[in-house]
């Protein structure tokens, strides 16, 4: 069954029955394996705007130039 034929029956749905779904899919994608893309205990690092002394600065000048444009 598609998401297509489910979405109007869940649309009719009283609200409390669509948080009870709602629960159950969640319930369901927690238990599930393979959700995430990511490998247990790995480190991924991320990038941050944090020790990127000037990146504040080249986002308010990339600011100001934008509101010069639109004058």
């Amino acid at each position: 069954m598609s998401l297509t034929e489910i979405l109007p029956a869940v649309r009719q749905l009283p609200v409390l029955d669509k948080i009870r779904l709602i629960r159950i899919l969640a319930e369901e994608l927690d238990t599930a394996q393979d959700l995430s893309p990511f490998e247990p205990y790995r480190i991924y690092y991320l990038a941050t705007p944090y020790n990127v002394f000037g990146a504040g600065r080249a986002l308010m000048d990339a600011m100001r130039g934008a509101d010069a444009l639109g004058d």
